[in-house]
């Protein structure tokens, strides 16, 4: 057969993500147009399963919601099945490494429905995230920290001139701080780290992921943000998220049409992101819509790199 038969015209990738807030699974087409490769996200499920809520607060997960997360995982394996998926990768973070019994979760998982759950460290789960720069970030010069705020922890990667200069991982995430299950050890580590990243690297901006900050950044009007550049200024993020903390969960429902498990999270998301700004004296967060399932997706298409 010609090579050029051997091609393909395109493949299909999945990514799950098990965060401590949320399952997401995502869907992405690879396809070669005019010569180059594009990404087509052909779906997104986000269920939230609160994994977080049990582990952070009695270290295990409940047989609810064990229940419900098999239940979800045989709903997404059909899903991978329906959009034929050649390869996918499903990864767990924060509440499954503190889980009792995540290891026993993720056996029966295997065993009854098929699906395949890594345990992810908060290292490898900050490396994914900056896997996204295969897709969209390549070419920023400067230098920028990607700041993924999740329910359990709070991973970072810092880039210089486009070289990653650190990843790191803080136990510091929307659902441990719902639940004060935070160590000030943790939050002192993480400031301290950041005065250094200050002092050696001025003029560094944020890149946010996750779904608090894509949500703010969608809260903000058109002449709060840089809506062409896709960034937000402090200054605007400071002022919502003050709005938002003087109102009860059930008013920002209300108000900023929230789902509750959003309602809830978003201002101790905006804590960690302030935090982290005022710290290194970002002007502002550029918000690209991403998180750590594109993350994996790209890992994926670095590994097989199809013959497209």
């Amino acid at each position: 057969m010609a090579n050029d038969e051997k091609k393909v015209k395109s493949i299909t990738y999945a990514a799950i993500d098990i965060g401590s807030n949320a399952a997401r699974l995502l869907v992405k087409r690879l396809k070669r147009e005019d010569g180059e490769i594009r990404f087509s996200k052909e779906m997104l499920l986000r269920v939230p399963l609160r994994l977080g809520f049990d582990v952070f607060k009695l270290g295990r997960i409940s047989d609810k919601r064990e229940k419900n997360m098999m239940r979800l995982m045989k709903v997404y394996n059909l899903l991978m099945k329906i959009y034929d998926v050649s390869d996918y990768r499903a990864c767990a973070t924060s509440a499954m490494r503190d889980a009792q019994n995540g290891l026993d979760i993720i056996k029966s998982i295997k065993k009854n429905v098929g699906i395949d759950i890594e345990i992810i460290t908060g290292q490898e789960e900050a490396k994914m995230v900056y896997n996204n720069h295969i897709e969209c970030m390549e070419d920023r010069n400067g230098n920028y920290m990607y700041v993924d705020v999740g329910g359990g922890s709070t991973e970072i990667n810092l880039l210089s001139q486009g070289q990653l200069v650190c990843s790191r991982s803080y136990n510091i995430g929307t659902v441990r701080i719902l639940n004060e299950a935070v160590a000030d050890k943790e939050w002192e580590r993480l400031r301290s780290d950041m005065a250094e990243i200050a002092v050696d690297y001025p003029g560094t901006n944020i890149i946010g992921s996750g779904g608090n900050i894509n949500k703010l950044y969608r809260l903000l009007s058109d002449d709060e943000k840089d809506k062409d550049e896709n960034r937000m200024p402090i200054g605007s993020l400071r002022k919502l998220h003050c709005s938002l903390k003087e109102l009860s969960v059930e008013e920002r429902m209300d108000r900023f049409n929230l789902k509750p498990d959003r309602a809830d999270v978003i201002v101790p998301a905006g804590d960690i992101f302030l935090t982290i700004a005022d710290i290194i004296k970002a002007e502002y967060i550029y918000v690209p819509v991403i998180g750590l399932a594109d993350g994996i997706i790209d890992g994926l298409y670095a590994k097989n790199k199809p013959a497209l």
